[in-house]
Formats: structure tokens, C-alpha cells, sequence
């Protein structure tokens, strides 16, 4: 599977955005820098739009397109929430949000590598969709690796939808994440309009 790689700081002070959750990453920053700071036509803003949240979870296009956006515009609920709220679910990034990867890079790369345990069952596809009451864990070799021990004590976020269990180095996804609590700043309408006109 294809993956976005490149330089992560440059693609965030590109963006205007740090997506990839690095202290340092906007620090080379000025005015001028990032694309958002010019003037741009609303098809223009729409395009930074999906790119900032392709960036934010390291999706590529194709993926981005047919997995995600294609199913939040079938639904019932509101289509720009919906693919956010897909895109949180996936395996590597609440790997990532739990706390037991730094980056949504190690994150994936933990999972591609057999570190992760979902319902007691190893899963190695980053986009696998976690719902609602599934346990996400450390092999128990992996539990001893002192880098995974060091992100888990501590954690990027503190997440109302995600219960850690300190104890046993696992996670649980206790509901379905609302719009507000998601931690990633971009306009998801303007991007389901983007798709729209196509």
C-alpha cells in the first residue's frame, strides 16, 4: 500500500498547519510560507482543505476518495463530519491517539509490524475500522519495548471518547467521536464541496 512520505515539517509550514503533531514543526514558520497565506480562489481553498486532512492522517488519494469520501457523501448524517469521524476510526491513527505511538507515522508502522492487538486478535492493516467498544493492546512482547512503555505514560491527547486502562497498556473506544473533539483543524465542508462539483 502507498503511503505519503516527504519531508513532515515542510509539508506542515506548506499547509499552514502543523498535521503532523510535532512541537518543532512549525517552528521555521513565517508569514508568507504556508499556501493559505496568499490569496486563493474558492476552489483553491477547497484543495488546501483536503489536503490539510489527507496530511493530518496520511491517506493518499486514491484511498482518501473511494474509502472515505465516497462513503460519507452516502450517508444520512452530515457527509463532512462523517469522513472525519471515518478517518478517526482507522486503526493507525487511534494507535496514535491512545498514546502508544509519538507520530501517526510510528503509529502506522507499528501496526504494519504486528505491535497491535484488536479484541485480542492481531491486526496489521493501518486503515482497519475500529468501532465503538473494541480493545485496542500491545502484544504482550511488545508491552516491554521502552519506547512504546515512554509514548504510553505519555500521551498527545487526552480523549473523552477513548478510556485508557493504564494498567494493562490497552484502550478501548467507548463511543463514536463527535466533530468538537476531534483534534484536527480543517473546514471538512469545503471538501465535500470540493468532491461535489467532480
Amino acid at each position: 500500500m502507498a503511503k505519503m512520505m516527504g519531508p513532515r515539517f515542510k509539508l506542515s509550514r506548506r499547509l499552514g498547519v502543523n498535521v503532523v503533531g510535532h512541537p518543532k514543526a512549525m517552528k521555521r514558520a513565517e508569514r508568507g510560507t504556508g499556501r493559505a497565506d496568499r490569496k486563493l480562489s474558492n476552489y483553491g481553498m477547497q484543495l488546501l482543505e483536503k489536503q490539510k486532512l489527507r496530511a493530518y492522517y496520511g491517506v493518499m488519494e486514491k484511498q482518501f476518495r473511494k474509502k472515505y469520501v465516497d462513503r460519507a457523501m452516502k450517508s444520512d448524517s452530515i457527509p463532512g463530519e462523517v469522513l472525519i469521524e471515518l478517518l478517526e476510526r482507522r486503526l493507525d491513527n487511534m494507535v496514535y491517539r491512545i498514546g502508544f505511538g509519538n507520530s501517526i507515522r510510528q503509529a502506522r508502522q507499528m501496526v504494519n509490524h504486528g505491535h497491535i492487538l484488536v479484541n485480542d486478535k492481531k491486526i496489521d492493516r493501518p486503515s482497519y475500522e475500529i468501532d465503538p467498544g473494541d480493545e485496542i493492546t500491545l502484544k504482550d512482547k511488545s508491552k516491554n519495548v521502552e519506547m512504546f512503555k515512554e509514548n504510553f505514560e505519555n500521551p498527545s491527547f487526552q480523549l473523552d471518547y477513548i478510556d485508557r486502562d493504564e494498567n494493562n497498556m490497552s484502550a478501548t473506544l467507548n463511543r463514536l467521536p463527535e466533530r468538537e473533539e476531534i483534534p484536527v483543524e480543517v473546514d471538512e465542508h469545503s471538501i465535500i464541496e470540493f468532491y461535489s462539483r467532480k
